[in-house]
């Protein structure tokens, strides 16, 4: 299982790569807030929640990766 340090250390990650190589979508991350499913404050938010909020920066990421074009052809980050 993973730790809440490593979740958060992958949420940020996930974070800095669309601020970094997707501005565009990052600069809507603030302005579509997400509700960690019923957190009231951050003594509420738990393992499942972080996982799930990763999850979903990564969906988000792929998605734009396969829908977004140049030139006719997808953008593709090399991973290195």
């Amino acid at each position: 299982m993973k730790t809440l340090q490593k979740l958060t250390a992958e949420i940020s990650e996930a974070v800095r790569e669309l601020e970094t190589d997707y501005p565009e979508v990052y600069r809507f991350l603030d302005k579509s807030p997400v509700l960690l499913n019923g957190a009231v404050d951050s003594r509420d938010i738990n393992v499942k929640m972080l996982k799930d909020y990763l999850e979903t920066l990564k969906e988000l990421i792929k998605h734009y990766k396969e829908t977004h074009t140049a030139n006719g052809k997808v953008l593709k980050k090399i991973m290195l």
